[in-house]
């Protein structure tokens, strides 16, 4: 299969199982392959074959150096050893798959996500930012699945070491069995909760004052007071254009 068709296969799949031979396991061109996968967001599982021939001891020691230097996005791929010719494992390869597919298209409800998120904070807290203040991290949700994908917002996400990422999602994978599957974690900015104040008050402050311009002047003018002159016609109709404008420009 070329490179072109090993991609286009990864796009479509939701799980990738990478068969090796167990004398050349996770060469260059495999790791290529493997990281194409994981950086697409897909499951992926290694199926390492020709076990019944293979010096197995050195074969699963090259392998797990291997994993544990090369696809560390990743961290506790399935391995599953079989045999194409033999029909050994063939099950537990399936198995394996189906176990990584659920964990894939997991969903973490809200509160113990928080709660285990607090957690971590308590136990090793963000570091401090360029204005010498720690940085404040709000709360954390999930976006969606396939894979599992999450927003941490806080009032200083340029700030946020990428060290301190890893942690948390090394911790993630832990804590709710995430192993063996990509995981995206993002970092956004938490709104300014006085900025909507501002903007209100501003609103206020520039409809009381069209209002009293408009009080002026009709003001000591029985005329205008018992039938409204073109003027305060016009004051009015400005006022209500104006402060439409102003509402609409605040949503």
């Amino acid at each position: 299969m070329s490179a072109a068709s090993t991609k286009h296969a990864a796009f479509m799949a939701q799980v990738v199982i990478l068969v090796l031979d167990a004398d050349a396991v996770l060469d260059k061109q495999d790791l290529t392959i493997a990281r194409q996968v994981l950086d697409e967001g897909r499951a992926l599982v290694i199926a390492v074959n020709k076990w019944d021939i293979a010096n197995r001891k050195e074969a699963l020691q090259r392998l797990n150096d291997k994993l544990q230097t090369s696809l560390t996005q990743a961290e506790g791929i399935p391995t599953v050893t079989i045999s194409a010719l033999k029909g050994e494992n063939l099950d537990k390869l399936m198995r394996a798959v189906f176990k990584v597919y659920d964990r894939w298209n997991i969903r973490i409800p809200t509160a113990p996500l928080n709660q285990w998120f607090s957690d971590m904070i308590d136990n090793y807290p963000p570091p401090l930012g360029k204005n010498k203040r720690r940085i404040k991290l709000r709360y954390i949700t999930q976006a969606k699945t396939r894979p599992p994908s999450f927003y941490i917002f806080s009032s200083n996400p340029e700030g946020l070491p990428d060290a301190y990422l890893r942690y948390l999602v090394n911790q993630l994978r832990e804590n709710f069995d995430l192993r063996g599957i990509p995981i995206r974690m993002t970092v956004r900015k938490t709104n300014n909760p006085y900025a909507d104040k501002k903007e209100k008050d501003k609103i206020v402050l520039q409809t009381v004052d069209i209002s009293q311009q408009t009080k002026r002047l009709n003001r000591g003018n029985p005329a205008v007071q018992s039938r409204p002159s073109e003027k305060a016609k016009f004051a009015t109709l400005a006022f209500h254009l104006m402060n439409r404008q102003l509402l609409q420009g605040s949503q």
